[in-house]
């Protein structure tokens, strides 16, 4: 198994990077999220290879804890590689604990390709499997608030990775409020 790459950045897209490695080229798919993070010209990732029957693909990740949500989410049956990143692309780590700890599906739902049962079978499968140190995250207005922020974002039409994005560049200190929230995450946009 490979735990774990590093070497220089020799690309990168959306869904990807290309990392080399003593003279070779490795593709290594990852969220937008771990994507977005990598502007320097050597790189480490956390790494997991998945052997399909007609593939081998290796998933890169900032965080031990983004490569262990990805396996548990990849144990849920009918649930891929390609939709577990999606998950971790648009919604962070601890986004997607908070709403299985709290059964907050329709949090999960907003990740395009899951519908509402897929969601609702996410949040069950992996309450058993967060940690029960967890269950003490309370989901607090601050979650509410930026579901409500995210709820605003998407409604004006841009994407839910780039609420998402605005949303994780809101100052922690910033108000509770909605409205002002959308306002530092539109600066954040440029609109």
């Amino acid at each position: 198994m490979i735990a774990n790459i590093e070497g220089l950045l020799a690309s990168k897209a959306s869904d990807h990077v290309v990392i080399h490695v003593g003279g070779i080229g490795v593709e290594v798919c990852a969220p937008f999220s771990t994507i977005e993070k990598l502007n320097s010209e050597r790189v480490f990732l956390h790494t997991r290879l998945v052997v399909r029957e007609d593939s081998l693909t290796l998933y890169g990740f900032a965080t031990t804890g983004e490569r262990d949500l990805f396996d548990a989410v990849l144990k849920i049956s009918g649930i891929g590689p390609r939709l577990a990143i999606a998950m971790l692309s648009v919604l962070s780590v601890d986004n997607i604990r908070s709403a299985v700890v709290h059964e907050r599906a329709e949090i999960i739902s907003r990740v395009p390709g899951i519908g509402k049962k897929t969601a609702q079978k996410i949040v069950l499968e992996l309450q058993d499997k967060i940690p029960s140190t967890l269950e003490t995250i309370p989901l607090g207005a601050d979650g509410d608030t930026n579901a409500d922020v995210m709820d605003a974002l998407t409604a004006l039409g841009y994407s839910v990775v780039e609420a998402q994005t605005a949303i994780q560049s809101i100052p922690l200190d910033a108000p509770d409020s909605v409205e002002e929230r959308v306002l530092i995450a539109l600066q954040s946009l440029g609109g």
